[in-house]
């Protein structure tokens, strides 16, 4: 019996040995998963921001944006993407050689109630074992802020896994044609969103 004690000591330290290995290994690629998706959405806030002040952004089409057309270099029309744009012309894109992605999903511009969100896309399994899209529920009535610092949503090691879209998007189409049919009670449109009362001086 003596004999088989350290053989079978032996054997369950390795096994613990292994064990505690596969779980930091685990561990490390969620937590370097997290960091990816920390860094790119910080490249895509600044590649957003530096659209929005050149071309300006009106809307997205969508609640749920992919963005995949960051890597092209011209288009017609005044939409890229899922993006509409007042000044297409002053697109200096492309802006990256290729769209980023997390587990082979897109990123994603978000909209909510509370404004746009770059957030990783649909399916995403992030550090926490959350899911996005089926654990955390991105609709128009999410609390995206809110997410950011919780956690077990959109949170990792302190740090955020999505951002706020610091772009002040112009009014839709809709609030456009009614500024413009507005225009025949004395008001002129100056600009997107900007209404002058000509009565007024």
């Amino acid at each position: 019996m003596k004999n088989k004690i350290f053989p079978i000591l032996t054997i369950l330290l390795f096994a613990v040995l292994l064990g505690v290995s596969v779980f930091r290994m685990f561990y490390q690629v969620r937590v370097g998963t997290d960091k990816i998706i920390t860094q790119e959405v910080k490249q895509l806030v600044e590649i957003f921001k530096r659209i929005d002040k050149k071309c300006k952004i009106i809307d997205f089409d969508y609640q749920k944006n992919i963005i995949n057309f960051l890597n092209v270099e011209k288009f017609s029309g005044s939409e890229v993407g899922s993006v509409n744009l007042v000044y297409p012309d002053q697109w200096e894109g492309p802006y990256l050689n290729d769209n980023p992605t997390i587990q082979e999903k897109e990123y994603m511009v978000v909209k909510t109630k509370k404004g746009y969100f770059i957030t990783p896309g649909e399916g995403v399994e992030l550090g926490n074992g959350k899911i996005v899209g089926k654990d955390i529920i991105l609709d128009e009535n999410a609390d995206v802020y809110k997410m950011m610092f919780d956690k077990e949503a959109l949170m990792s090691e302190g740090k955020a896994l999505a951002a706020p879209l610091p772009v002040e998007a112009s009014p839709t189409r809709e609030v456009i044609l009614e500024n413009i049919m507005r225009a025949e009670d004395g008001l002129v449109l100056r600009s997107f969103g900007d209404v002058i009362d000509v009565a007024a001086g």
